[in-house]
């Protein structure tokens, strides 16, 4: 079949109501033309059940809370003394500006457990931290839908 040939039958496809094949993909749409490239993937399951009942997500490592209005002049032991009295820190992240070298007024601390970290933000939320009162909350929550493509049919 010569290009005309297939311009033509193109052409008439489309007055007929027939649906473009032209262009990148068109063999089985999206998902065949991938499929078998990059696998299945799998989900993130939740393994604490008292997660299952929140809105809060856990990252890959743990559960991380996120302290914002934090002191210019506060540093990592501050912020250690204060949240350790809840549970086992597993990593604290203050970042620096780097043009004054002041703290930017945000944190990050986590927790391996989740009833430590909610029990570090249910007392913490609204407290003094160097004669500044901070905010505390879970640094990642659950979308209200599954989110992103949906999923494959076969």
């Amino acid at each position: 079949m010569s290009d005309s040939e297939e311009f033509e039958e193109e052409k008439s496809s489309k007055k007929r109501g027939g649906k473009k094949t032209k262009g990148r993909g068109f063999k089985g749409g999206y998902d065949e033309d991938r499929s078998g490239r990059a696998g299945e993937f799998e989900s993130v399951a939740d393994d604490d059940a008292a997660s299952k009942s929140t809105n809060f997500q856990k990252s890959v490592e743990g559960w991380i809370i996120f302290v914002t209005n934090v002191h210019e002049e506060a540093q990592e032991d501050d912020l250690y003394d204060l949240f350790a009295d809840y549970g086992e820190i597993k990593q604290i992240h203050l970042n620096l500006d780097r043009r004054t070298g002041y703290v930017k007024g945000y944190a990050m601390i986590e927790y391996d457990m989740y009833k430590e970290a909610e029990a570090a933000l249910e007392n913490l939320n609204g407290h003094s931290l160097l004669e500044q009162e901070i905010s505390v909350n879970f640094a990642f929550t659950k979308g209200k839908g599954s989110g992103g493509r949906p999923a494959r049919k076969r």
